[in-house]
């Protein structure tokens, strides 16, 4: 009789903070388990619907959409698209039998993870950052295993459930990023110039953009140049904007798919404080000035940020002081070789490589 084929099921998206880390979890499961059936559930009109395809495997979208902040018409139909979505996830659930659902974050993971828990199937859950959101501190009482990030997070998840993975990250950053001279040659940058990169998350933000556009006379003064991800969002206004100054030591883009080439190019980077990019900082183990996004649930990046600022492995410029501030506080790190050096030390002793093998060995562990 022949073994029935082992299915998975991987729910993420809304971010590349929630995809990626499951994208290289189920590239993990497949080096692993090639026989095994990989299916994702995402939410409809989202990043992941694109992503996710185009690294190689089918997905399945909810109509599931978030509450809007702000007074809007748009929350009147949320109830209504959370049942649909209930019951979309119970149909797929059933159809497929899946042995095992994981959940790595964005407005799907919920209503998948708490089908399958109804329905009996273990369920796993992947926190990304240092202080977990309501949705996962619920499911967590269903989980057979949590993957965290962050020590400490027993403070809302059951201790015996909790094992300190990291986060996954690309494959092509966890292996080894290429050498400084051919990733500077790659992007056209000079190899006589220091170099900052700059990535405000796969959609961009604007509070650095901001900054960034406020400060390149003074990157040009001191001969500094720019690799700049600007996010699509803001992309065209930058370019209209900076159409008339001297940018030929900026290159400007609209997203950067080779980060490996784009982390060996920098000598420093400034990001924001997603649970993703601190982690692939952490293994490229470069200087790093995070400004943390406030525009988040429980102001989780600034916790993100703080768990490596006590450490003295990265430095934090606040985001509302960072349109005036943070341009010096780069063009100064850029000129302190020592504090680089110390920086860069510190951030490299949080990096966890293996975060993806490992969380896939607990799963495949818990099957037997």
């Amino acid at each position: 009789m022949k073994t029935p084929k082992p299915k998975f099921i991987f729910s993420a998206g809304g971010t590349g903070g929630h995809i990626y880390p499951a994208l290289a979890t189920a590239d993990a499961l497949r080096d692993m388990l090639p026989e095994a059936e990989i299916l994702f559930i995402g939410a409809e009109h989202r990043m992941e619907m694109e992503k996710v395809p185009h690294h190689g495997y089918p997905i399945i979208g909810l109509p599931i959409q978030g509450i809007q902040r702000r007074l809007t018409l748009k929350n009147f139909v949320v109830p209504f698209k959370i049942v649909a979505s209930l019951l979309k996830a119970r149909k797929i659930l059933k159809q497929l039998k899946p042995d095992v659902v994981a959940g790595f974050g964005g407005y799907a993971s919920g209503p998948v993870l708490f089908i399958a828990a109804l329905l009996g199937i273990k369920i796993f859950i992947q926190e990304q950052n240092s202080y977990p959101g309501i949705t996962n501190k619920i499911l967590s009482h269903f989980a057979k295993k949590i993957f965290v990030a962050y020590d400490n997070l027993n403070l809302f998840f059951n201790p015996k459930k909790i094992i300190l993975t990291g986060n996954p990250v690309r494959k092509d950053i966890s292996i080894g990023i290429p050498p400084k001279s051919e990733a500077l040659k790659f992007f056209n940058l000079s190899e006589n110039k220091k170099t900052i990169l700059i990535i405000g998350g796969s959609l961009g933000a604007r509070t650095i953009n901001e900054a960034i556009e406020n400060s390149l006379h003074l990157f040009a003064e001191n001969n500094i140049q720019v690799l700049w991800q600007t996010g699509k969002i803001y992309y065209d206004g930058i370019i209209d904007r900076t159409k008339n100054i001297n940018t030929n030591h900026v290159k400007i883009l609209q997203f950067i798919r080779e980060m490996n080439m784009a982390y060996s190019a920098a000598d420093i980077i400034i990001s924001r404080a997603g649970a993703l990019s601190i982690s692939e900082l952490c293994i490229v183990g470069k200087p790093a000035i995070l400004v943390p996004s406030p525009n988040v649930s429980e102001d989780h990046q600034t916790k993100n940020a703080m768990a490596l600022v006590t450490k003295n492995a990265a430095i934090l410029v606040k985001d509302n002081e960072a349109k005036n501030k943070l341009g010096t506080v780069a063009v100064e790190l850029l000129y302190d070789e020592q504090q680089q050096n110390k920086l860069a030390v510190h951030i490299k002793s949080s990096a966890k490589i293996n975060a993806a093998n490992d969380i896939v060995t607990a799963i495949i562990a818990q099957q037997k």
